[in-house]
């Protein structure tokens, strides 16, 4: 029977996008962003006019969208975690928390890293939702507030108006860096989780 954290993960991106579009943005717009930029407003980061839409929205929704699949991703960690750990941890004396946060979550630091880092490469490539709700806007600006651009929206909105031979190859490129980055992040993250299930197959032998 699936989880909701589970049930979460596998709601479609343009799902969140058209959520964000409807219920966030104009949340933001309304009540969050005025009320940073004026309790905050001395910072770089929450100045300018409240768009609504923006890097902030974008990095809200970037947020509710991966935090299911990393808690999907470290509760599998958590319980390849042995019990061994737990019992010799609770025979010495710990209690509860002391037991979680030495023998559970140190033995498992590793793996609870490595989900972070998938939930950032599913990030990185996120299109649909960023693309809707980050403005769309070609320039690299300091506030939150402010519209920006990341190299999967700009793959979506301009790849099929690309006109020239030079504009295409430019636009491959992007596409090109993007699966590199993303590759990299994707393979470090698995090896840091598929580490935390290797050392637990040679406590157990």
């Amino acid at each position: 029977m699936c989880s909701q954290r589970e049930l979460l993960a596998a709601v479609p991106s343009v799902v969140y996008g058209l959520w964000g579009i409807a219920v966030l943005a104009p949340f933001l717009r309304i009540y969050v962003q005025p009320a940073l930029g004026a309790t905050l407003g001395f910072l770089p980061l929450f100045q300018g006019p409240p768009y609504g839409v923006g890097m902030l929205a974008a990095g809200i929704i970037l947020a509710i969208m991966i935090v299911p699949f990393i808690i999907a991703v470290s509760r599998e960690v958590l319980q390849a975690v042995p019990n061994t750990q737990r019992e010799a941890a609770l025979a010495l004396g710990a209690t509860r928390w002391e037991t979680t946060r030495i023998a559970v979550l140190r033995y498992g630091r590793s793996g609870l890293i490595g989900a972070v880092l998938l939930g950032l490469g599913r990030a990185l490539g996120e299109t649909m939702a960023v693309t809707m709700l980050i403005g769309n806007r070609p320039e690299i600006a300091v506030s939150l507030f402010a519209p920006g651009y990341t190299m999967a929206s700009m793959l979506a909105n301009e790849f099929t108006e690309a006109t020239s031979d030079l504009y295409l190859s430019a636009l491959v490129e992007v596409g090109l860096l993007l699966f590199l980055v993303t590759v990299i992040v994707n393979a470090l993250a698995r090896l840091l989780v598929w580490s935390v299930g290797g050392t637990v197959k040679a406590v157990q032998e």
